[in-house]
């Protein structure tokens, strides 16, 4: 199966875990990444190119920072731009159908933040939960969700697990 992981971190020069996280994807060697902000620094998206990638691959991962309980600003607008009607929805749009979609998600708040009850009073399955109608909405089958919570706390050992563990999420579903 080909994968296609898309990072969206507006950062990664300064990022721990997502930075760690594309590493450990890299040295794996099974699966395609490909850097939004490092793509279009400018915002500017090349909507055919992305198209393509998106035709290229079987299942596709939204990996990201979670910001005020969403994705940071150039993947919402990516996802706007990129799965047009007619292409990955409505009449003709079939470009998507069958192909897998999941979310790989990294927040500062602790794991008992986002139970509920709890602070939130919502689960990450719940705030993530619009990637899964999109999946729906364009065909797609919708992929348990990959999160780690509590970043400010993970030790460089725990990181290099994580990042093990991430691997074989995105691989594992074969």
């Amino acid at each position: 199966m080909n994968t296609l992981v898309i990072i969206a971190h507006p950062d990664l020069s300064t990022s721990t875990i997502n930075a760690a996280w594309v590493e450990a994807l890299r040295e794996s060697g099974q699966v395609t990444v490909h850097a939004l902000y490092e793509e279009y620094p400018t915002g500017q998206i090349d909507v055919a190119r992305e198209q393509r990638l998106l035709e290229q691959h079987d299942r596709i991962i939204l990996q990201f920072p979670f910001r005020w309980y969403s994705s940071p600003s150039l993947l919402k607008f990516w996802l706007d731009v990129v799965l047009e009607r007619g292409w990955a929805y409505g009449p003709g749009g079939t470009a998507l159908q069958h192909k897998e979609l999941g979310v790989a998600v990294s927040t500062w708040s602790t794991r008992s933040d986002y139970e509920v009850p709890g602070p939130y009073n919502r689960t990450l399955d719940e705030l993530t939960s619009p990637f899964e109608v999109t999946a729906k909405r364009v065909g797609m089958s919708y992929l348990p969700g990959f999160f780690l919570t509590g970043v400010g706390r993970v030790t460089a050992a725990g990181l290099t697990e994580n990042s093990a563990q991430y691997v074989q999420h995105v691989l594992g579903f074969e």
